[in-house]
């Protein structure tokens, strides 16, 4: 039966130009269109019957006795475009999926849940996965077979043989789905690990022997194409490198972030990372940006400037979050979700990357004499060709080799790369712009908030400062409910998702960065508080984990433990760092344990792909290494902490007040004539010193 249902599946990753002179858009109305994701009404006005993924239409397909297709991708992906195009826009298509099953059209940005168990469905069935992901299931929602993009003919193909067989044979079909359901709830299983829970610096090294013998130590990153960016694993490997005084490593790591911000990836005119790149060298994009790379590349470059301080670094933060305020804040303080990676071409046809590439002699037209030394810089020659005689800018040369080669000094090329900018953002804003998918996410809004506190933690940048404290307070207004617990999605002044733990850790996470850049305790017991929500309603006292889901969300084919960190990092290994984090601002037993038993449950496959748990690794090097508490107590307080934040301490948090403070970190140590830090560490602590570079040394023994 397997062997059957593997040959039904087709993926193919050939370009093609979709053509069908039958499709008429918007001739069609579906159940979409009553919905707010941007992707889903995308879809409202195809021919096919779509459904939104609720109980309703699950009911539905259970009544009737039908198989359900579920689709599922998002608005900034372009083989979903591609493939709505050829299939979904087409009427003699349209007519087998309505007439042979209930299709649900899945924005997995909204419903990641429901993507867990369809993409955990098929990387089992085929290897692989991705999106667009199709998926058919039986009337009860348990996935028989699928795949990700197919073209017409295969797609109609496959449709019919699989309706075929529910007709003529559908015990085969159960028979497998039995099989499916019960490797699909395998794949997340966590067993409490009962050993001795033992993090030490030699586990750790020998990850990192195993995991760099994939460095691309020519073009940065790993030694593959495509390329993702994948912050958190150059977050770990940044302060890695620092705490142990690796020069290699740190090398390393500095390459990456560099090739990174001279790469096309970057939008070197508009500032902001697109998703990942095609190639080896950063230069060709997959053109879509999501807020998610933008949140974390902001915390990145920002603790990579504290240890270098390159001011590469510095300007790829500034031009990054001045993309985000431009093109991503709503008036409210919220964050949109992503640009596509296709816009209108002046023909009026969808294209990716049409919004972003230059043609030289337009270049030429619009910098005229500039544009030679405009040319050398960003590499209007074959280094920097992509195709149909587009040009993607990329950098390979550092200011200095620019300066000494034209014999300019480095203020009068500054100038004119500012000149360049401006003048080539207006020009480009003539263009037809890349499709926004304008709903709010609270986890991926939370990571952009974080971005702006450890921006400002950085930088000193009030605005920065403004705009988290703007958002937190979106967050607390608009998605925090009365019982405590998060919405997932915002769009209209409307949700209709409950939270997922990714919510809540991504919340925490960024409500206690806030906390110890404003000394405000609000956002301290807001932490806690969720914290304490999650325990209620995710928690799994068998394997000290916790569910993705909430036990008060409608069942699906499995309940999934989410624990490998991915170009997010895991849900589950935020918040083990939020608990420990927790557990010493509140000197909470059960935080503290529970972080040490998530931490170990894991570390049995941590060496085997450590690029796959750089966040646990994180957490690791907190109990590895020395991590200290600094109290921080008087009137002088945040001068204290700004002055602090100047230097690269990874391995500490902070807990301060002005006042009198009752905080087991801060009770009975306020003096109302000095400002004293206390640098402690296993509830052991330091003579009080009122120096900032009297702490620091401390913290660096």
């Amino acid at each position: 039966m397997k062997s059957i249902l593997l040959s039904l599946f087709i993926i193919t990753l050939i370009s093609c130009k979709g053509q069908n002179s039958e499709t008429m858009k918007h001739q069609y109305t579906n159940d979409l269109i009553n919905e707010t994701s941007p992707y889903l009404l995308q879809h409202a006005h195809n021919p096919v019957n779509w459904n939104p993924w609720n109980p309703k239409t699950l009911a539905k397909a259970k009544s009737e006795n039908k198989l359900i297709l579920i689709s599922v991708g998002y608005a900034a992906c372009h083989w979903c475009h591609v493939m709505e195009h050829e299939s979904f826009e087409d009427s003699l298509v349209a007519q087998v999926m309505n007439k042979n099953f209930i299709n649900i059209k899945v924005d997995r940005e909204e419903r990641p849940d429901v993507d867990q168990v369809y993409m955990s469905a098929v990387q089992l069935m085929t290897g692989s996965g991705g999106w667009p992901l199709n998926v058919i299931a039986l009337p009860d929602g348990r996935p028989v077979w699928g795949g990700t993009y197919f073209k017409k003919e295969q797609w109609m193909d496959a449709l019919e043989q699989i309706s075929k067989l529910y007709v003529e044979k559908p015990k085969k079909l159960y028979e497998y789905a039995n099989k499916l359901e019960q490797g699909i709830k395998a794949l997340d299983v966590v067993t409490l690990n009962t050993d001795e829970p033992i993090f030490e610096k030699s586990y750790i090294d020998d990850a990192l022997k195993n995991w760099s013998k994939n460095f691309d130590n020519n073009q940065g990153g790993m030694n593959q194409a495509p390329k993702f960016m994948m912050p958190n694993n150059y977050h770990f490997l940044l302060r890695y490198a620092y705490q142990t005084n690796d020069k290699k490593l740190q090398d390393y790591v500095n390459l990456t972030l560099t090739k990174m911000a001279y790469g096309g990836i970057f939008d070197q005119i508009g500032g902001g990372f697109s998703r990942y790149s095609v190639d080896t060298k950063w230069h060709v994009p997959h053109f879509e940006k999501m807020l998610y790379d933008n949140g974390q590349l902001v915390s990145l470059y920002a603790d990579a400037y504290l240890t270098t301080k390159n001011e590469l670094y510095k300007d790829i933060v500034t031009e990054t979050l001045e993309y985000i305020k431009r093109d991503m804040t709503t008036e409210n303080g919220a964050f949109y979700s992503s640009l596509d990676a296709d816009s209108n071409t002046p023909e009026g046809e969808l294209e990716e990357g049409a919004f972003y590439v230059w043609k030289k002699e337009e270049l030429k037209t619009i910098l005229k004499d500039d544009f030679e030394l405009f040319s050398d810089y960003y590499n209007i020659n074959n280094y920097g060709f992509w195709e149909h005689d587009n040009y993607v800018l990329i950098r390979k040369d550092d200011n200095a080799s620019i300066i000494k080669k034209h014999n300019i000094t480095i203020d009068a090329l500054n100038k004119k790369k500012s000149n360049w900018k401006n003048i080539l953002l207006k020009e480009r804003n003539k263009r037809a712009k890349p499709r926004l998918d304008d709903k709010t996410l609270t986890s991926w809004n939370a990571i952009m908030l974080k971005g702006y506190v450890d921006a400002y933690r950085v930088f000193g940048n009030k605005d920065y400062l403004a705009s988290a404290e703007k958002n937190a307070n979106f967050i607390i207004n608009n998605m925090l409910r009365e019982d405590g617990g998060l919405d997932h999605n915002y769009k209209n002044e409307k949700s209709n998702i409950n939270g997922y733990l990714e919510d809540y850790s991504a919340a925490i996470d960024a409500f206690l960065a806030l906390y110890e850049s404003t000394l405000n305790e609000t956002w301290l017991t807001t932490s806690r508080d969720l914290a304490n929500y999650t325990f209620d309603h995710f928690f799994d006292d068998t394997s000290k984990m916790f569910y993705f889901t909430s036990n008060e969300d409608e069942s699906l084919v499995s309940r999934s433990i989410e624990y490998r960190d991915n170009v997010i990092p895991a849900s589950n290994s935020i918040m083990a760092k939020n608990l420990f984090k927790l557990s010493h601002y509140f000197d909470n037993e059960h935080y503290s344990k529970t972080a040490m038993s998530m931490l170990n449950n894991v570390k049995p496959e941590m060496l085997e792909y450590p690029s796959g748990y750089s966040n646990w690794f994180d957490l690791m090097l907190n109990y590895a290494h020395p991590f200290y508490e600094v109290a921080i107590v008087g009137v002088e307080a945040k001068q204290k902490i700004a002055a602090l934040n100047k230097t690269y301490l990874p391995n500490k948090l902070i807990a301060a007040s002005t006042s009198e403070n009752n905080m087991p970190l801060l009770e009975n140590r306020y003096n109302p004539d000095y400002t004293f830090i206390y640098v402690c560490v296993n509830k052991a602590c330091k003579l009080p010193v009122t120096e900032v570079n009297d702490a620091i040394k401390f913290l660096k023994e």
